[in-house]
């Protein structure tokens, strides 16, 4: 079993993984979902075949714990719409109907995966909140863009 990383190569594994991998995806929910998904949700461990070749399996896992869970703080406490745009931004990037997606993430719940495994409890009760809404929020306005724009006018009767 490998031994905890030094913090000073935690912190540069920390950074490779943010320059040379989370900076391109250039948005942060979709950072929370990529680093979630280097997540093995049966035991926790989190591995990134890069950083643990370039650093090592401990420094690997560490810096994706901590990124993962500094990317869900950010984003748990951002504002509504900051953290709707994001969500938004996520479902229009997959190559599926939007629609699709949005009741795909609501129904199955997929945003359950991208909460870190140690947390503070109120915050990941708040992120989830936060997607609910944002979700909500997404299938109304697009509902309303689906509808005919309306005259705020009434059409004259005959005859005037």
């Amino acid at each position: 079993m490998e031994s905890r990383p030094k913090r000073m190569d935690l912190e540069s594994a920390k950074e490779d993984l943010k320059k040379r991998t989370l900076e391109r995806l250039g948005y942060d929910f979709a950072r929370l979902v990529y680093i979630s998904s280097l997540r093995d949700f049966s035991t926790g461990d989190y591995y990134h075949h890069g950083l643990a070749h370039s650093f090592s399996e401990s420094a690997a896992s560490g810096a994706l714990t901590e990124c993962h869970q500094d990317l869900f703080y950010s984003l748990a406490l951002s504002p509504l719409e900051s953290f709707t745009a994001q969500v938004d931004r996520f479902i229009r990037s997959t190559p599926k109907d939007y629609e699709t997606v949005l009741s795909a993430w609501e129904n199955l719940k997929a945003y359950s995966v991208t909460v870190p495994s140690v947390c503070d409890q109120i915050a990941a009760e708040l992120f989830r909140s936060n997607i609910k809404i944002a979700m909500t929020l997404l299938k109304s306005s697009r509902s309303v863009q689906g509808e005919k724009p309306r005259s705020a006018s009434p059409r004259p009767l005959l005859g005037q």
